[in-house]
């Protein structure tokens, strides 16, 4: 009787802490859109989207991630095991003090999108491209007078700035 009632005591411990130990993990899938994008996690490759990450750090931990796909710009992010509760480790909680270091999880997805490389560097020819128009000093010089009209400079600093504008080679 007393080796029923032993054997039934550790199964209930052994149950207890396995419900503990799991409750300690948190998992997220990351994506990205298109599929298939290289994952870099904390600087080392881990495999490719979409990709399930399981790990067992504490609350506040943050990973780094790297998404990188041929045709399409690298795309840096991060996130951190801060970003929904975990009522089971809260419960686990109340009878062990330990759990509490995991009461925090993963979102459960994190979908992210990648911009395609030509279209990125497109822009940013159109940019460089873009005509600058430059003021001329009389332009300058009205909107110095429209700030001290308005009183957001005083005559002091508009007589300075003046100076200099007028002083400028053309």
């Amino acid at each position: 009787m007393k080796k029923l009632r032993m054997i039934t005591k550790v199964i209930a411990l052994m149950l207890a802490g396995s419900l503990l130990i799991s409750s300690c993990a948190s998992t997220t899938m990351i994506q990205s859109n298109p599929d298939g994008a290289k994952v870099y996690l904390n600087g080392e490759s881990v495999g490719k989207t979409p990709y399930a990450h399981t790990d067992t750090k504490i609350v506040g931990s943050v990973n780094n991630i790297r998404l990188e796909k041929e045709g399409y710009e690298p795309f840096y992010t991060s996130f951190s095991r801060d970003e929904e509760v975990d009522v089971g480790a809260i419960i686990g909680g109340l009878f062990i003090w330990v759990p509490f270091l995991w009461t925090m999880k993963y979102k459960p997805t994190h979908t992210y999108e990648m911009i395609p490389a030509t279209d990125h560097k497109q822009a940013a020819e159109k940019s460089f491209k873009a005509p600058v128009k430059i003021k001329s000093k009389v332009e300058r010089i009205k909107e110095l007078k429209q700030l001290l009209d308005d009183n957001a400079i005083t005559k002091e600093e508009f007589e300075i700035e003046k100076k200099k504008i007028l002083s400028e080679d053309d």
